[in-house]
């Protein structure tokens, strides 16, 4: 599906009419939106528009990483928005020059949809312009990010939160999750931020001071999720690292505690094995009593080690 927004310089919102008339003196500047196109519509990307092969073959193969191109009159960009469950990324691709914007997604985009919405209800006036319509488009792609991120903050919370109440069950697995799940948007993200720097910084892509305020706050919304990301990451690592340090840590009090049992039992073993042995010439077997002080002998020796052992502290948990 094409969709097409024109503004005449009337001062009037053309909406679908013929793509003959893009051409014509009446319209100032147009909006045409590729909204999962057909082979036929997408044709148009060089018949129409004589766009280079280059970005044609961008907008068809997806997964392009987040840029920004110069061609002559116009600037093309590539974008990521965000599937809010899948966290999968959907590329939107802008074509802005002076006289036209033309956005193309092989996916159906609620950011593009309210957009349109958006400038279809506005009073039409000459001083929009096709750099609006792209900030626009950003702008509601960006902000789409937040919800996610802050989604994934909130369930590493609950997952600390159940930890530390005693819920242990698959607690190291739904860790790594959430690090898989930054690991997809920070992919996203970061090529984003990236992006909104080099158009800022450029003196190819025309803007003028007015308009880079408001490219400027988008950038610092993805500078604040990079930030969200890097500290969630961080977060993860935190948790994981205090996990397996505390495992470790009581797996060295058990091991201790073997250990000690094993020590106090290795002489009481030592003796058994001694008076275990089928010698006929052994003068302790003769002996009165000697069975009772034998197994005396070796209970006064655990109860010295383990008193021992207690003064030098290797029952302590701490």
């Amino acid at each position: 599906m094409v969709r097409i927004m024109a503004m005449t310089t009337s001062q009037e919102w053309l909406i679908q009419p013929p793509i003959e008339t893009l051409k014509e003196d009446t319209i100032a500047w147009y909006w045409m939106d590729f909204d999962q196109p057909t082979e036929e519509e997408s044709s148009l990307l060089a018949s129409f528009f004589a766009f280079h092969p280059l970005a044609i073959e961008d907008c068809l193969q997806f997964l392009q990483r987040p840029k920004l191109e110069y061609y002559g009159d116009h600037n093309f960009l590539v974008m990521h928005a965000l599937n809010e469950h899948s966290l999968s990324a959907h590329e939107v691709d802008l074509f802005i020059g002076e006289r036209f914007i033309v956005s193309f997604h092989l996916d159906p985009l609620k950011e593009l949809s309210a957009t349109w919405e958006y400038f279809k209800n506005m009073k039409p006036s000459l001083s929009i312009t096709p750099l609006e319509v792209g900030h626009r488009i950003m702008d509601k792609i960006v902000d789409t990010y937040f919800p996610i991120v802050q989604s994934i903050e909130d369930h590493l919370l609950d997952i600390e939160n159940n930890y530390q109440k005693g819920n242990k069950h698959s607690f190291i697995q739904q860790t790594f999750d959430v690090r898989s799940d930054l690991l997809k948007v920070r992919r996203t993200i970061f090529p984003m931020r990236d992006l909104l720097y080099r158009m800022l910084e450029s003196r190819r892509f025309l803007i003028n001071d007015q308009q880079k305020a408001y490219f400027h706050d988008i950038y610092d919304h993805l500078l604040k999720l990079c930030e969200m990301i890097d500290s969630s990451r961080e977060m993860t690592s935190d948790i994981r690292d205090n996990y397996i340090s505390l495992n470790s840590y009581k797996m060295n009090t058990i091991m201790k505690t073997l250990t000690v049992i094993t020590t106090i039992f290795m002489p009481l073993t030592f003796l058994a094995g001694i008076y275990g042995m089928n010698f006929e010439n052994m003068p302790e077997l003769k002996t009165e009593n000697g069975y009772f002080i034998l197994l005396g002998f070796m209970v006064f020796i655990g109860i010295g080690m383990y008193i021992w052992f207690r003064k030098k502290g290797w029952f302590d948990q701490e």
